[in-house]
């Protein structure tokens, strides 16, 4: 067993580089033919071109091997109808009282007359090696001159049944210059004095296998020669399509990042033609359509901008005057008081839509600035939840905080960081159906994840990526709690972005929600991976209780429900003795 190990490693060692190797140029030659149109074309011309040479070929070789075949059939029956009669008739005016093998010899010669190789006779049909054969009964053995033993007995059979018979056989025969190689042999029953005498014509193929080699020979070079000329044909052909089209390719390249000017050349009248005067149609129509939209989006953008900041004035006005109606709103009577009441917190969601729609206004414009600092991840996840802390308080959601022990330090914006947090918490609150809301941060060598879970309603199929539109709502009729301005998911997208991080959203109906923002810890690297899966575990989770996906070691809740009374116990900012879990309540 050791032994077999052994020589199993020695082999795998031997064969691994040119296994590697093998793969390696299995991979190129797979990667050129994927971005190849014009070798593609040409050896599919090849291929399908070799395939009908080839059948051309053999269909012809079929034909000139029967046409010679039955030529030279026709010409060696004629031959052996003469010689019968030369055997016949030599027979007939022989001395009987020679002896049998002699007048056979006789009868052999005459029919070689024409000799001009020693022992074969030349006609009409090319030459032949005669053989006359007489089977012996009771009285006399078998005779017979010639190469008797060449002759197959099947055709004997025939012959000795009184038909006119040939065969194609292979012969050897080493008195007569040697040849070995495919012959035809006919045979016939004689008329002469010696009832039992069969004559045998012995017919080379020599030559026809030589006419036969030379049509192979010549059709394989000219099948070479043709599927030299189809490849450079085939490679012309492809490569007047295929310039056009990786013109048509950098063109637009070029055309996509911001060059809106290229055209593509038009030559002649033609389908690339055609093509070139509609891909410059197209590029004008859309140079047009990007023009239009782009003064349309910075007037639009002008006209957000310039709208908010003009808001701003009477709006200061406005609140000034709430905000002295609400002071002596003690002394009103109660419709009044609910009203100042109203008017302020109307005020209050008012000036939120105004930052954000100054925020979204600065991303669509491209001039919206990273104020990035080296920090600690967990601030701004206790910030966020300071935040959101009353609207917790509220709905009687419970707060499931999890953070790691040890400080996670990445570049980031934390204001813009904060807003993220606040905007997933505030949205996992109202969603949330009073159920506990998780937030996890993670982090690894790369990279650190923020994660907000809720138990609430959930998100449909396909809506996961509508979150993040601008005004869009799952379910309008809902009441929300935080008096958000659909705007808030937007933003933090493109915080994200600017960040070159990702912010992506998970959800099930009955399941809740589940929102991930991934950063690096380093600004201007790329996010690959995640610390943390998106999709979470469908294990229910409350305070008190191991959390999905992992066990954990610091999970501080905020607030805390009491049992009895209902009441939300809210831990201080400056309490720093320990939880139920054993670690510090959180600012």
């Amino acid at each position: 067993m050791i032994w077999f190990s052994h020589s199993r490693r020695r082999i795998n060692g031997t064969f691994s580089p040119l296994l590697r190797w093998f793969r390696s140029v299995s991979t190129s030659l797979g990667h050129v033919w994927r971005r190849s149109l014009q070798l593609r074309v040409v050896v599919s011309t090849l291929t399908l071109s070799l395939v009908v040479i080839t059948i051309l070929g053999m269909v012809l070789t079929s034909q000139i091997t029967d046409r010679l075949l039955k030529a030279k059939i026709t010409a060696a029956t004629e031959e052996l109808d003469r010689s019968r009669m030369t055997v016949e008739g030599s027979l007939a005016g022989a001395d009987d009282s020679t002896g049998l093998d002699l007048r056979l010899e006789r009868a052999r010669a005459q029919l070689t007359s024409r000799d001009i190789d020693a022992g074969q006779a030349s006609g009409s049909a090319g030459t032949f090696d005669p053989v006359l054969v007489v089977e012996g009964d009771s009285v006399r053995a078998d005779a017979s001159v010639g190469p008797a033993d060449q002759i197959p007995q099947s055709l004997r059979n025939f012959v000795t049944s009184g038909q006119i018979s040939y065969q194609f056989a292979t012969v050897t025969d080493p008195e007569q210059g040697g040849y070995s190689g495919p012959a035809l042999i006919l045979g016939t029953p004689t008329a002469s004095d010696i009832s039992t005498l069969e004559l045998y014509l012995v017919f080379p193929l020599g030559s026809e296998e030589r006419t036969l080699s030379l049509v192979r020979g010549t059709l394989l070079i000219g099948a070479v020669v043709l599927l030299v000329l189809l490849a450079a044909i085939a490679m012309l052909v492809a490569r007047q399509v295929v310039i056009p089209i990786r013109s048509a390719s950098r063109i637009a390249v070029r055309f996509a990042d911001g060059r809106l000017k290229e055209r593509m050349p038009v030559r002649g009248e033609d389908d690339m033609a055609r093509l070139a005067m509609s891909f410059n149609e197209m590029a004008e129509s859309l140079s047009k359509q990007i023009t239009q939209l782009e003064e349309f989006g910075n007037l639009q953008r002008r006209f957000t901008s310039d709208v908010s900041h003009e808001l701003r004035t009477p709006l200061t006005t406005v609140r000034m005057a709430a905000d002295l109606i609400h002071d002596g709103s003690a002394d009103m009577d109660p419709a009044l008081r609910r009203s100042s009441e109203l008017l302020v917190n109307e005020l209050d969601r008012f000036e939120t839509l105004l930052g954000d729609l100054l925020e979204i206004s600065r991303h669509d414009a491209g001039v919206a600035e990273l104020a990035a600092e080296q920090l600690d991840l967990r601030m701004c996840a206790r910030a966020a939840v300071s935040t959101v802390r009353h609207l917790a308080k509220e709905s009687g959601t419970e707060l499931i905080v999890d953070m790691p022990d040890e400080a996670v330090i990445a570049e980031v914006d934390p204001r813009r960081v904060e807003r993220i947090l606040r905007n997933l918490l505030a949205n996992a609150v109202d969603h949330g159906e009073g159920k506990p809301v998780l937030l996890r941060l993670r982090a690894n060598s790369d990279a650190a994840a923020f994660v907000v879970r809720d138990q609430g309603i959930g998100l449909r199929p396909g809506e996961e990526k509508l979150v993040f539109n601008r005004f869009w709502r799952s379910d309008p009729s809902r009441v929300r709690r935080s008096g958000g301005t659909g705007l808030g998911l937007a933003i933090s997208v493109e915080d994200a972005r600017l960040h070159d991080g990702k912010l992506e959203a998970w959800g099930a109906l009955g399941e809740g929600a589940c929102f991930r923002l991934t950063l690096p810890l380093v600004r201007g690297h790329k996010v690959i991976g995640s610390p943390l899966p998106l999709k979470p575990s469908t294990k229910p989770y409350s305070q008190g209780q191991p959390l999905p996906q992992e066990q954990i070691t610091r999970a501080v809740a905020v607030p805390k429900v009491d049992s009895a009374t209902k009441a939300l116990t809210v831990p201080r900012a400056s309490d720093s003795s320990p939880d139920a879990h054993g670690n510090e309540g959180d600012a």
